[in-house]
């Protein structure tokens, strides 16, 4: 007999998904500091953002698999031990090759937040209700990278920018304290059956929508990040924005991310989440659009500092809000037939999108050259990528009928 699942709690989920988002909105704006503290160039700094996307990639192949043999509980506190011993790590760097050691750890060990907040919502929920609760959790998590940058930026502009990783660190325990009180196993061990992770691998390879999904995901995951990563540069340094006042920029990032969120949510009473996934690509495409063609405009004529910050700031709400639709709806369907193993699943597709992630996170770092235009170019390159990706490999029929 199947016992019955606990459903867990919204806002636990959301600490849970969120830790790996509020670890590097909260780093960001320390990113120029950290080049001149570590006498690294900007690109270099920059891939420390790229490490951690690496190590968070190997991380999801394997908790994921773990989960599956211990459960998810015993697997989250294990992994967010990992990640609370590796802010130790940053705390006490004080060189580029420790630092970036240190936060692949961190990132190792975090991981277990994103893949198996997934997989717990994969067991919990079913239908239209998963497709909702990751709407909610999309749009509550957007809370972190508004608090992320705030924090990070008077972390920066007023102390060390070590003391961030004590932030993080202590963040970490809070959230293990609550797994350990108030999170109840979702994947019962009536429910854990041994798993070929070959079998599974090559199901998920030969699946079209599995990888287009992928990367749709890896794409809206691939321009946040890169924005996590020149962002600070392309505000602070070229434009002239202090930290706390970059960090504040998050909030209406967030607002975007979190109306995003909402907006899917409602949109799921009328239609289906593939419709509701196009209308989030035609959003960000239209946002990169708009930021490339704002930034060309200065080629023909100069622009003041403040019209270019609204421009970018404008621009990425767009994006973000965008990314927050496609993100959600993208992965309530991806794995939809693979609850017999959805722990290892998830890790499969958790691994395959953030090592596309980290590559172009170490794309925006090559095209780092100190002007203004890679940036959005790049997220407009990337954005017509998604949309040709969604049109040849997932291409539903009942989203064409919203453009006639």
């Amino acid at each position: 007999m199947t016992k019955l699942i606990h459903v867990p709690a919204l806002w636990l989920i959301t600490l849970i998904v969120g830790l790996p988002f509020l670890s590097e909105t909260v780093y960001t704006p320390s990113l120029p500091e950290i080049a001149q503290s570590l006498n690294i160039s900007d690109s270099m700094a920059e891939y420390t953002l790229t490490i951690y996307l690496f190590g968070f990639a190997v991380g999801t192949l394997v908790w994921g698999k773990i989960s599956d043999i211990w459960g998810r509980k015993p697997a989250l506190i294990c992994g967010l031990s990992i990640y609370i011993l590796a802010c130790l790590g940053c705390y006490f760097s004080t060189s580029i090759e420790w630092l970036m050691l240190s936060r692949f750890i961190q990132a190792f060990g975090g991981s277990t937040g994103s893949v198996l907040g997934q997989a717990i919502c994969r067991d919990a929920f079913k239908g239209a209700s998963l497709g909702k609760i990751y709407s909610s959790v999309g749009s509550s998590m957007a809370i972190f990278p508004a608090i992320g940058p705030v924090v990070g930026g008077l972390i920066a502009q007023n102390f060390d920018w070590s003391l961030i990783f004590i932030f993080l660190m202590l963040c970490g325990s809070f959230i293990v304290g609550c797994v350990f009180t108030k999170l109840s196993e979702t994947h019962t061990k009536e429910n854990r059956q041994p798993i070929i992770i070959m079998d599974v691998l090559k199901k998920m390879v030969t699946d079209k929508k599995v990888i287009g999904f992928g990367l749709l995901v890896a794409g809206c995951n691939g321009i946040s990040f890169s924005y996590y990563a020149e962002g600070s540069f392309y505000l602070i340094e070229m434009l002239h924005l202090t930290p706390s006042l970059y960090g504040c920029t998050f909030i209406a990032l967030s607002a975007a991310a979190m109306a995003g969120g909402l907006i899917s949510r409602r949109l799921h009473n009328s239609y289906d989440s593939l419709t509701i996934l196009y209308i989030g690509l035609v959003i960000v495409l239209c946002g990169g659009a708009l930021f490339s063609g704002g930034i060309l405009l200065t080629c023909i004529t100069p622009l003041p500092e403040y019209i270019l910050i609204s421009i970018t700031v404008g621009c990425m709400v767009l994006i973000m809000g965008g990314n927050c639709i496609i993100t959600s709806n993208a992965l309530s369907s991806a794995l939809m037939n693979y609850k017999d193993c959805i722990g290892t699943a998830s890790s499969l597709f958790g691994f395959s999108y953030y090592c596309v992630v980290s590559l172009m996170t170490a794309g925006m770092g090559l095209l780092h050259n100190d002007t203004l235009f890679p940036m959005p170019l790049y997220f407009l390159s990337t954005a017509l990528l998604m949309f040709i990706v969604f049109v040849k490999m997932i291409r539903p029929k009942k989203a064409h009928a919203i453009v006639n």
